[in-house]
């Protein structure tokens, strides 16, 4: 695996933590948590300063359940107003320019034959991180915290099946210091149906920091009463992270799958946060 080592090493430590946390209900002392990570009050607190730059007592707060909620209620970003304002087709996320080009209906009626996808691992913020790209950009993201080495490759993989897919991380490797660095320019090729693809460029409208509701992405695509068919397409996103799927709750706040694991989802939203804040 190349670049962010230590990061993915952080998140590492936080997917344990995220468990301890659930388990104790939070509100657990550092010097508990630290102990239960095999690892000195100061060192624990040095490695989630440097994941995020708050402490872990404040940390805890972004993890639990209800955080959601509140984020929903305070930073609820209305994805037809952004779209309004001309935002479709770009996004920034986390002090990253992002610029997409779609694959053409025909084009992915082939299943991605003649298409040649590079592939390679990358350490990430969020653990390991198996990245896909073609000649025009990023294609696919997806996170094996949860799901594992192989059971990422075969759901990918499986997005185009008819692809030629070549082990290339040299290739890939520019972008994805774009996209899991502090500051780059990543290029994406999104590669799915029509409708699916309008979701997606929802998505990109949502600042870091902020939520939306299947419901409104509904509304900001012109499908009002296709609120499944959404949550179906969000959850089909093959590009984790810098497409924000992470950010669609449910109108009731709450959070909703994740194709790559709530820990995940969870971790994603409390690191927006805290880096917010911070």
């Amino acid at each position: 695996m190349t670049t962010l080592p230590e990061q993915s090493y952080h998140f590492g430590v936080m997917r344990r933590a995220i468990a301890l946390i659930d388990a104790g209900g939070g509100d657990l002392t550092l010097d508990w948590l630290a102990a239960q990570m095999g690892m000195s009050a100061a060192h624990f607190q040095r490695v989630f300063s440097a994941w995020v730059g708050v402490s872990p007592k404040r940390y805890q707060q972004y993890l639990a359940l209800g955080h959601a909620k509140e984020v929903l209620r305070e930073r609820c970003t209305m994805a037809e107003a952004a779209c309004a304002a001309g935002l479709s087709g770009t996004g920034r996320l986390h002090d990253l320019f992002v610029r997409w080009e779609a694959m053409s209906p025909g084009d992915f009626a082939l299943k991605g034959a003649g298409l040649v996808v590079h592939w390679g691992w990358f350490d990430s913020p969020f653990g390991p991180a198996l990245v896909m790209g073609t000649a025009k950009g990023i294609c696919g993201i997806g996170f094996a915290a949860e799901e594992g080495d192989k059971g990422v490759m075969a759901d990918l993989r499986a997005r185009w099946p008819k692809a030629d897919f070549v082990h290339a991380p040299g290739q890939l490797r520019g972008w994805v210091e774009g996209a899991f660095g502090p500051q780059g320019q990543t290029p994406l090729h999104l590669m799915g149906a029509p409708f699916q693809i309008k979701v997606w460029e929802a998505l990109l409208s949502i600042p870091p920091g902020h939520v939306t509701t299947y419901g409104q992405i509904a509304k900001a695509i012109g499908h009002p009463r296709a609120v499944r068919a959404v949550g179906t397409a969000v959850g089909r996103n093959p590009i984790g992270l810098l497409i924000p799927c992470h950010r669609a709750l449910r109108k009731s706040g709450d959070l909703g799958g994740y194709h790559w694991g709530l820990p995940v989802k969870r971790g994603m939203l409390a690191w927006e946060s805290a880096r917010a804040e911070a």
